[in-house]
């Protein structure tokens, strides 16, 4: 059990390193990176380079170099898009974009299958069920892994506010945030908070050490797995060719449950989009300065953490119903107060109470649509979640490719619009299960029964 414990935590700390770098930087691409949208703009490039990734890269890299070199390669793509970042430009911001997106699907799908092998490895040698270890792994590896967001988005905001430099905004500034923002004003206005080059160097500097760090520690301490050979490598030339990934992908959607969950799926990419994509720039960075997205974010990141741990243990008592109808109650709610504020410097707790309330909403949207992906489709959960990852990202590259050609307000009525639609869709699903199998409680029951592998954060 130790020395797989110990790969265990070296992937997670590995992912923690990276992670921290990454989400920091997702989070502050719109504000700074905002001259002509390059930074919305490569998030969309690099969730669409995603897509890609997911449908055909990940068994044939796993097979060709098997999980932990997979998972060194890969990470080394997401520095790549740290280095990008010190020379901001449409030719070195989309670029690495795109080998960031080429590396994000092989990197999580070697991190779940070397942590099932192993724990099913593990559980074989100690007579266990290998669902309870897998589980317990998972459980350790998420754990460590969400706080990632928390230290990046802290790194951040330490960082940022060393500057000299305080912009006080004028009111006339201030009516140009929030959900009638004026486009062009904003811009300017984020441009005048921007921080010094030396301090962007900085961020860049520690974040860019972050990912060296991970890439390091699963070199030197990863064991790579050896007994898994012979047991999937018949599994891996089953589906080592491009199209036959491809092709189950799209053979899921004869299933009418898959196509009904679409907007579900695509609402988790649009509502994540929106909050890092135009919340931080049109609300924070616009109203109060760059150097609180990063404590905005790490709002999110904490109760979205602490509300997946809580909704995963009440789920069985309360049912995935009345969480999705308690996430769908609380964005709405949060939109239209979105369409009604002006965000003003004086009302600081409030830029923090609505991350907060949208990290309970996300914690529902990711906890329970991957468990319903994973009871709905027991059979064909491989080409399920390559559906979940291709209609989530497709969400993400929408919203950050109309970030910057929409009015904020815009954006929030297209959001409302695809929550109620995504609700009305899930509701079929609801009443198409309860008529196949009435009376039956295999559902609640099994609701959070399998490890959430599905990270959506990239």
């Amino acid at each position: 059990m130790e020395r797989n414990l110990k790969n265990v935590l070296v992937i997670s700390f590995g992912f923690l390193l990276l992670f921290t770098a990454y989400g920091g930087l997702q989070s502050l691409q719109s504000s700074l990176n905002s001259e002509e949208g390059l930074g919305v703009a490569s998030l969309s490039v690099l969730y669409a380079a995603l897509i890609l990734s997911s449908m055909f890269l990940p068994p044939i890299l796993i097979k060709k170099l098997g999980c932990k070199w997979t998972i060194a390669i890969s990470m080394c793509c997401y520095i790549a898009f740290s280095l990008g970042n010190f020379y901001a430009s449409w030719y070195t911001l989309i670029p690495t974009s795109v080998i960031l997106g080429l590396g994000g699907a092989p990197l999580w799908s070697a991190k779940c299958t070397y942590l099932t092998i192993a724990g099913t490895s593990y559980a074989e040698k100690a007579g266990k069920n290998a669902k309870d270890i897998i589980n317990q792994y998972f459980g350790v590896f998420f754990l460590v892994f969400q706080s990632s967001g928390i230290w990046g988005n802290l790194i951040s905001s330490l960082i940022f506010s060393q500057s000299s430099t305080k912009v006080e905004i004028s009111e006339e500034d201030l009516a140009c945030c929030g959900a009638y923002n004026c486009l062009a004003d904003t811009t300017n206005t984020t441009d005048s908070a921007k921080p010094s080059q030396s301090l962007i160097y900085t961020l860049l500097g520690v974040y860019t050490a972050s990912g060296v760090l991970a890439v390091l520690l699963i070199i030197i301490f990863l064991d790579q797995i050896k007994s898994d050979q012979a047991e999937t490598e018949k599994e891996k030339l089953e589906i080592s060719s491009f199209w036959s990934t491809f092709l189950a992908t799209f053979q899921h959607l004869k299933d009418k449950r898959q196509c009904l969950l679409i907007p579900l799926t695509m609402y988790s990419g649009f509502e994540q989009g929106f909050l890092s994509g135009d919340y931080t720039k049109a609300y924070v960075t616009c109203a109060v300065g760059i150097q609180y997205v990063g404590y905005v974010m790490i709002c999110f990141a904490a109760v979205n953490s602490l509300c997946s741990l809580l909704f995963g243990k009440i789920s069985q008592f309360t049912g995935r119903k009345l969480l999705f109808a308690l996430a769908t109650v609380t964005n709405t709610a949060c939109i239209i107060a979105l369409l009604l504020w002006k965000p003003h410097p004086k009302q600081l707790a409030v830029f923090f109470v609505f991350p907060a309330l949208w990290g309970l909403s996300d914690a529902v949207w990711q906890t329970q649509t991957n468990g319903l992906y994973g009871i709905l489709f027991e059979k064909h959960k491989e080409a399920a979640f390559a559906n979940y990852r291709l209609w989530e990202s497709l969400g993400f590259v929408i919203a950050f490719g109309y970030s910057t050609k929409l009015q904020v307000y815009i954006k929030l009525y297209i959001l409302l619009s695809v929550l109620v639609l995504s609700m009305v869709t899930y509701g079929i699903v609801e009443c198409l299960e309860a008529r196949s199998s009435p009376g039956t409680p295999t559902a609640t029951k099994k609701e959070n029964g399998g490890p959430l592998t599905q990270e959506t954060h990239m």
